[in-house]
């Protein structure tokens, strides 16, 4: 089986195990990182640490089996798939795996966290490394019972048989095996053998989930916990001038009215901070009270002044400056092949278009929230974060205390989308908390998290193409985007390689509104761009949309360039697999198809989306996906990965706008904000190209092409070629 996670495990460093006080044993591994070679395993479950070790098994004496899963869950499935994988490798039965969030304390963490859709991906070698070594010591403890040799037993769902058939459970040697040396080397099941990977199995929480059990931040509580409000200003460009807390206090259930800010401010400009978020810098009333709803209603009842502090801008204004960007010459270079000056001066025709897409909001399901108990002793974390490690780091910074006095809680997440990569929330609880002295909440209102909230950045895309005796020549992409992209758009994803004379380009503006990571960055609107574009270089060339890609793919498929990431093989496979299931082509009149195909977060896409017309408007009726993700760990959540991916690309490309009036956001709640509706969902068939390669993302490259092959579609139904999201703008 082909791994692309390539680790040196040794068993000083990767893997410690010891015998539990209450019984049973403690297996104790690093998922990315080097354990510390003093570290010393704790006897007792409840001095879990996570210092030197960042995730844990336990095997009870009766076999059973808890894992600590130690990434953040946001809906993406970790805490289910990632112990499966070590589940498998231990051989142990599914129903006796006990699954718990781990508790991190963030020290000596690396990616302990969830963005980027590469939990799995990074975690793979090391998670079946795990499970293998875990079984073969407690192979070796029962073979040294049965004095025999331990290649003569085997294991399988918990239960170890020898030569004479003699049987004994995980549990009747776990002790033993706790004291024995960890195996340097064991060996991987073959994919042939799996009998827990790639079974249907129901994400852990399910149960708690749908009886309404504690698992999310807002359900967290603690002893003597109060609550927490922030008051923001209305626009971005604006900061607080004067407030008047007389009718907050007077609501019943408010204990103070405060003020906190930059502290945050201070860190971010210190030059430490590698994210490209940049906080408010401006001070920030918070209500503090006994309950939700009185914080909620005390914030309500401020009166605040605000001044102008930097420029109020609207999306007019951003709409002429990135125009102004793609017209001008001040870029970075990403990639160039070739000479694209030349391939444009020699071509027979030259085709240009420019895309635009909106600032978006992250919109989760469940709005910002945190609690922060400050103390002399430590500083208390509990929540829903994406960045648990990044968090702790800002927040010891921010007041100043040693980071091994910042634990972190890490709750289910009600959706994140990057929006809880970002941990202005968790800040904002530990300030309130060392203000008050005292344990809080911090809640936010979904008017809070769509007005003061970090947006997907506005962006318009200028792309040329050069056809030459029929044959594309020249492609040159610029991209103009509000605060840049994230770190720019992706230059070596197809169609790098595919054609000779090739060159990216990236500029951008800086602004005061707060943007950054949005689902599938870089490429949620680049691949409706790039996808459209190909469409029409295909009707220009004459050439059938989708074989159009399978001819570009030709050229990279044994390409020796390094900098391409995509696999022109597995992308032709992917695509090859679509157009089967999706009848490409075969469809009975009055249904319209269009096709996208797009690599992101190392997962290759295609995607066929079928539209009737209903009194001339184009209806999303089903889309065909196959997705190429190597080994695919659980059908049931990596299926739920993509048909929320294709959902959530096709809702926000036809419906979702995001506007500013001189600073001030246009929208504030669902009840004028559009969303894609119930009734508006198309059937998605979801086929998987089967392989045993290493495992990729999902939680985001269903995403960015399915926008394209709805527009696409429309095209074809309706003969009008979209340039701009929301589609529904200009239908």
């Amino acid at each position: 089986m082909e791994s692309q996670n390539k680790y040196n495990f040794s068993r000083r460093n990767f893997l410690k195990t010891s015998v539990l006080a209450s019984g049973g044993m403690l297996i104790g591994f690093n998922l990315l990182t080097a354990c510390k070679p003093e570290a010393v395993m704790p006897v007792d479950i409840k001095s879990l640490n996570f210092n030197d070790f960042n995730a844990f098994i336990k095997i009870s004496d009766e076999g059973y089996v808890t894992l600590f899963s130690p990434n953040p869950e946001i809906g993406q499935g970790v805490k289910t798939s990632m112990p499966m994988i070590i589940a498998e490798e231990l051989d142990v039965a599914w129903s006796k795996v006990n699954v718990v969030q781990a508790t991190l304390d963030t020290k000596n963490f690396q990616r302990q966290l969830a963005g980027g859709s590469q939990s799995i991906s990074f975690g793979w070698d090391a998670l079946r490394q795990t499970g293998a070594t875990a079984k073969q010591m407690l192979v070796n403890a029962a073979a040294i019972k049965w004095n025999v040799d331990a290649s003569t037993c085997k294991a399988s769902k918990g239960i170890i048989t020898n030569a004479n058939g003699d049987q004994l459970g995980y549990g009747d040697v776990v002790k033993e095996a706790a004291l024995l040396e960890v195996p340097e080397n064991v060996k991987l099941k073959e994919a042939k053998d799996f009998t827990i990977i790639g079974q249907e199995i129901v994400n852990v929480d399910i149960d708690k989930i749908i009886t309404g059990k504690p698992l999310f931040g807002l359900d967290y509580k603690a002893a003597d916990m109060l609550y927490a409000t922030v008051l923001r200003p209305p626009a971005f460009g604006q900061v607080l001038d004067s407030f008047d807390a007389t009718e907050a206090k007077k609501v019943k259930g408010v204990i103070d009215v405060i003020t906190i800010g930059g502290k945050v401010r201070d860190y971010i400009n210190s030059g430490k901070n590698d994210w490209t978020f940049v906080m408010s810098e401006t001070d920030k009333v918070v209500v503090v009270a006994k309950n939700t709803w009185a914080a909620i209603k005390g914030k309500k009842a401020l009166s605040a002044t605000w001044k102008q502090d930097s420029k109020l801008e609207s999306t007019e204004d951003h709409d002429t400056i990135l125009t102004k960007i793609l017209e001008g010459n001040k870029f970075d270079v990403r990639r160039e092949d070739g000479n694209i000056k030349k391939a444009f001066i020699n071509a027979d025709k030259v085709i240009e278009k420019t895309y635009h897409s909106p600032f978006l909001p992250h919109n989760c399901m469940e709005p910002m929230n945190f609690y922060a108990n400050v103390s002399s002793e430590k500083v208390h974390l509990v929540g829903p974060v994406q960045t648990p490690e990044y968090a702790a780091k800002v927040v010891a910074d921010m007041l100043n205390v040693d980071l091994d006095r910042v634990s972190v809680e890490m709750t289910r997440m009600g959706g994140g989308f990057g929006r809880r990569l970002y941990g202005d929330f968790v800040y904002e609880a530990a300030e309130i908390s060392s203000a008050i002295k005292k344990p809080v909440k911090l809640i936010s209102t979904r008017e809070d998290d769509m007005t003061m909230g970090v947006y997907r950045p506005a962006i318009k895309y200028r792309i040329k193409a050069a056809i030459k005796d029929g044959k594309i020549t020249g492609y040159h992409l610029k991209e103009a985007a509000i605060n840049g992209n994230m770190y720019g758009l992706i230059p070596n994803f197809f169609p790098a390689g595919c054609i000779p004379n090739f060159k990216v380009e990236t500029s951008n503006y800086k602004s005061n509104i707060t943007t950054g990571a949005w689902r599938a960055p870089y490429t949620n609107f680049l691949a409706f761009a790039e996808q459209s574009f190909f469409d029409e270089l295909a009707l220009e060339l004459n050439i059938d949309a989708l074989q159009l890609r399978l001819d570009l793919l030709q050229n990279v498929k044994n390409t020796t360039d390094k900098r391409i990431e995509y696999s022109g093989k597995r992308m032709e496979d992917t695509i090859k697999l679509v157009k089967e299931k999706g009848n490409w082509g075969k469809v009975e009149k009055g249904v319209f198809q269009g096709f996208s195909a797009y690599y992101s977060h190392n997962t290759h896409v295609a995607e066929i989306a079928e539209i009737v017309l209903k009194e001339g408007f184009p209806i999303v009726k089903k889309v065909t996906v196959a997705v190429d993700c190597g080994v695919v760990i659980n059908p049931t959540g990596a299926r739920n990965q993509v048909e929320g991916g294709v959902i959530d690309g096709i809702g926000h490309a036809m419906y979702a706008d995001f506007s500013f009036n001189k600073g001030k956001p246009k929208y504030k709640n669902f009840n004028t904000y559009r969303l894609i509706r119930m009734q508006e969902t198309p059937k998605v068939a979801v086929h998987f190209v089967e392989n045993n390669l290493s495992p990729t993302g999902l939680g985001e490259p269903g995403l960015p092409p399915a926008g394209g092959a709805v527009a696409n579609a429309i095209n074809i139904a309706l003969g009008k070629r979209i340039y701009s999201q929301p589609f529904i703008n200009e239908l």
